[in-house]
């Protein structure tokens, strides 16, 4: 059976947190922890983490478009992140943390453009979340991939993600 695929690439505080929401959802083939949206070429974590290349932490998600839509991707991801906090999600502060959705085509830019005008009604505090265009996407290092599944007792799993993917759970019922 062939599989319509498509990308999306989001960025809403650590990875980490993306990644194991996203996984859990029907229609998402893949994800993959990453960066974009900076200027240095294949970008390590601890470089990264300087806030000087510029770079998010995001994931790249692989879905079947006729499970899935971009809009409903995007749904989720208005919903398990703050979008008017400037670069930091809870106690993860710095730009790699920003809220951003990077494009792939201008069909995504203007379903994410509308969508965070219709978000927008739901938060008291102006949405920051930047709309750019997907340059580069540079896989994370292996031990963050699937990081919540490979290590679920590990503290920022269990008091960090944990609720957020009990927040969509209890959504979605």
């Amino acid at each position: 059976m062939n599989q319509k695929r498509e990308l999306a690439t989001l960025g809403g505080g650590c990875f980490w947190c993306l990644d194991a929401i996203y996984r859990n959802i029907p229609g998402i083939i893949n994800v993959i922890c990453g960066y974009a949206g900076g200027h240095k070429k294949n970008p390590t974590y601890q470089e990264v983490c300087t806030g000087n290349t510029g770079h998010a932490e995001v994931v790249q998600i692989t879905y079947d478009p006729s499970i899935i839509s971009y809009k409903e991707i995007l749904e989720i991801f208005w919903k398990i992140h703050d979008p008017t906090t400037l670069n930091r999600q809870g106690a993860d502060i710095g730009t790699q943390y920003r809220s951003i959705i990077l494009y792939h085509d201008e069909k995504q830019k203007e379903i994410a453009q509308q969508s965070k005008l219709e978000h927008q009604k739901f938060f008291k505090n102006p949405i920051v979340t930047e709309i750019v265009p997907l340059k580069e996407f540079y896989p994370a290092e292996e031990y963050h991939q699937n990081f919540y599944n490979k290590n679920p007792n590990y503290p920022y799993c269990v008091y960090v993600i944990e609720p957020k993917l009990q927040k969509i759970k209890d959504f979605y019922k």
